[in-house]
């Protein structure tokens, strides 16, 4: 099936100037009532955990346009998470989401790297990762990496789904990552001014501000953020700049516009990795101070919502994206020393990389209320548009100084490659209740294009390499089916069966011709998430999620070693096998003065537990390497896959008195293999080898008087814990990557 593209943009410039929307609105189950076909409206998406106390809870079956009901789903309030905010600290900001593997190599909270049930975390890939709504990845369709992520002082929920999430979102296996932006929605007063100010070891220095109102008809809300460091190692120090604007108008109690604008600029430097030795002998060490890396992300969107009547609304979400991520350094193995070149008196030309995303998407979604009889059921549908392009500029010369230059030394490019992607999606989902049942199915027809030309390089008597023509086309369809027993008022069974698929990645397109071969019959990777669990509230003192997973994942694309009939040999780039997951992800928090001592008012003792088991392996994964002049094939089967511990225990306890608030949590994450080999013994160059379980201790200390006034202190890895959860093979490595050791911070914040 072809597309006409000149259709397709014409209808996208056709919603563009007539797009309108509603006021989105939050539907929620009575569980005050037994009657669980007459859900209840909410007047807009910014109420959903906004009087709440805890930051963990579980999304409502229906939030806007969006069907959350019968998917295993968190949702985070930002407010409420007591723990290192200012610096992205995942590892406190996520502990109540069971599962979640986190890369901890960037101190800084530039890069987020986040992961679950045994996929890589690597810049959250394998997650579809958005900002109210809409894509803000490189491209989700052939470069996934999440090199923007929001600050999170802006953020005011963040909302995780696993599983059936592959049906309204897309290409991912691990889910959806939403942070949502503060809007001024929440505001009751036409102006306000908002202030943190925060300070901390190795020089960190943070500060945010914003303004925000509501008056009858709009909200509006704006921030800047600035944070600067040395960073916890030697070479590390970063600065990172970010403000943001929104302004929503409501034409009528209907229908309302949002624009948003979010512009991020970030430069930081990078220590390079480490050997094992290197490691134990001193993890702040750095071998290389001339890598740097350097960001300018800038997000738009146009956000219209209607509500048609009282049981249907549409949304229409407009974006674009105008990134460019650009690095400098010297990233040989770093058993190599970068020193003075004794010839020249100079350092060595430095390796330059620039690649620049132009994005453009439109999603449309529409909800309705229908009866069957005398049962409720909602029907949720959408289209979705979207191009992609990103330009790369590979493999300069760059300078041979040591500060962030941007400029050509010396030459051509020798890679200079156009990617190209398309994307045309309908999907549809439908709640089905039939008393305290509900059955939700649902369908996904997606089509997606990818192709790359350029010169990939250039022969030794100085032609261009011209890159191999490449282009793939295809259409498919994800089914999937959830189902959701409310046993109680507050308690549900639930479960998920959904199909899932990766996309082929611009790397598999972009092989050189002299050395490699691209399989003509490469294609994505695709497998489906089962979900099983039980959750819900206990009374007002205990919440709870329990579930078991299974995850399948088949065509993963490797490389393999093959040999011409001239006797040469290349490497075959293909889908070589695949790989399940299994596991339990269960979190518990109880209150127990509530659940103990109810008469005390003003106080209370919290404590949670999160907890994952993952057993993640290969189920096939063939694998030919070449010895000598011989090839020798093998099979993976049955090894586990790389970057997935199998135990990751989160825990923590709260006391509150008033408006003091101190909470300890600790992080347990088990052992894992950095390679599909399963290596133990550390290479020489620290690049593969086992990465040892860790455990990590923090706490966080908040005090807020006068609903205006708050201040904040912690200390991140309070026994200094020397430990490591990735090592690299490239940038920005390679080798070992420590995470930081003992840190702290002080935060002071007004609201007027």
């Amino acid at each position: 099936m072809r597309f006409r593209k000149k259709q397709l943009c014409l209808s996208v410039l056709t919603l563009t100037a007539f797009s309108f929307t509603a006021t989105a609105q939050t539907k929620i189950p009575d569980t005050a009532s037994a009657n669980f076909n007459q859900p209840k409206y909410l007047p807009s998406i910014t109420v959903v955990g906004r009087n709440s106390k805890t930051d963990i809870q579980q999304l409502p079956e229906i939030v806007g346009t969006s069907i959350y009901a019968g998917k295993k789903n968190s949702l985070i309030v930002m407010d409420n998470v007591n723990g290192n905010v200012v610096n992205n600290n995942m590892r406190q900001v996520m502990a109540k989401v069971p599962g979640i593997q986190i890369w901890e190599s960037d101190g800084s909270g530039i890069q987020i790297g986040i992961a679950a049930r045994g996929l890589s975390p690597n810049r959250s890939w394998e997650f579809n990762v958005r900002q109210n709504g809409y894509d803000i990845s490189a491209d989700p369709f052939g470069y996934p990496e999440a090199y923007y992520n929001p600050q999170l002082q802006a953020v005011q929920r963040i909302e995780v789904v696993r599983g059936q999430g592959a049906l309204q979102y897309g290409p991912q296996f691990g889910g959806l990552v939403n942070y949502i932006l503060r809007n001024g929605s929440d505001i009751a007063k036409p102006f306000q001014f908002e202030t943190q100010q925060t300070v901390g070891s190795n020089g960190l220095f943070n500060t945010y501000n914003a303004i925000g109102g509501t008056s009858k008809r709009s909200s509006y809300y704006a921030f800047f953020d600035h944070r600067n460091a040395d960073g916890y190692r030697q070479n590390s120090t970063y600065y990172t700049n970010s403000a943001f604007a929104t302004y929503t108008y409501k034409f009528s109690n209907k229908l309302s516009v949002s624009t948003e604008v979010m512009h991020s600029a970030i430069r930081s430097q990078q220590p390079g990795g480490l050997t094992d030795g290197q490691f134990k002998q001193d993890i702040k060490q750095s071998f290389r101070s001339r890598n740097w890396f350097d960001i300018k992300w800038t997000t738009l969107a146009l956000i219209t919502n209607y509500e048609i009547n009282n049981h249907s609304r549409l949304n229409v979400k407009l974006f674009s994206i105008i990134g460019n991520r650009n690095s400098i350094g010297y990233i040989k193995p770093i058993t190599t020393k970068d020193s003075i070149n004794p010839v020249t008196l100079d350092y060595n030309n430095r390796t330059l990389d620039i690649d620049q995303y132009r994005n453009n998407g439109m999603e449309a979604r529409y909800l309705t209320d229908y009866n069957i009889g005398k049962m409720k059921s909602t029907f949720s549908g959408g289209l979705r548009l979207y191009t992609g392009s990103t330009h790369r500029y590979k493999d300069g010369v760059g300078s041979t100084g040591s500060g962030y230059d941007g400029a050509l030394a010396a030459g051509n490019w020798p890679k200079d490659i156009t990617y190209r992607s398309f994307n045309a999606a309908v999907f549809a989902e439908n709640i089905f209740r039939f008393n305290k049942l509900l059955i939700i199915p649902g369908i996904r027809y997606e089509y997606v294009e990818g192709k790359a030309n350029g010169r990939n390089g250039y022969n030794s008597d100085g032609s261009e390499v011209l890159l191999q023509n490449q282009k793939r086309s295809r259409g498919f369809l994800l089914a999937g089916v959830g189902v959701e027993l409310h046993v109680s008022e507050k308690t549900e069974l639930y479960g998920n069966a959904t199909q899932a698929y990766r996309p082929i990645q611009f790397g598999d397109l972009t092989a050189p011709p002299t050395t490699d071969v691209i399989d003509p019959n490469l294609t994505d990777a695709k497998g489906y998430n089962v979900d099983f669990g039980y959750r819900g509230k206990v009374k007002n003192y205990l919440f709870f999620d329990v579930s078991g997973y299974y995850l399948r994942y088949n065509n993963r694309v490797g490389v393999i070693s093959q040999q011409r009939t001239d006797g040469s040999f290349y490497n075959y780039r293909t889908n070589v096998g695949s790989s399940n997951s299994t596991g339990v992800e269960a979190l518990a928090e109880i209150s127990f003065i509530k659940a103990f001592a109810s008469h005390i008012k003003n106080t209370d003792v919290t404590a949670f537990a999160s907890y994952s088991y993952t057993n993640a392996k290969y189920d096939n994964l063939k694998v030919v390497t070449k010895v000598g002049t011989n090839l020798v094939e093998s099979n993976l089967k049955n090894k586990f896959v790389e970057n997935a511990p199998e135990n990751i225990i989160r825990a923590g306890i709260t006391y509150t008195l008033y408006g003091l608030s101190l909470t300890t949590q600790l992080s347990y994450v088990g052992k894992s293999f950095s390679d599909a080999n399963n290596t133990v013994t550390p290479t020489a160059n620290g690049q593969t080898g086992l990465i040892p379980s860790y455990k990590v201790l923090d706490v966080t200390v908040t005090y807020r008087w006068d609903k205006r006034f708050n201040v904040k202190a912690g200390v991140n890895n309070v026994a200094d814990e020397k430990y490591f959860t990735r090592r690299s093979g490239g940038y920005p490595g390679p080798g070992v990557l420590p995470s930081d050791g003992r840190t702290f911070f002080v935060s002071v914040g007004a609201t007027f």
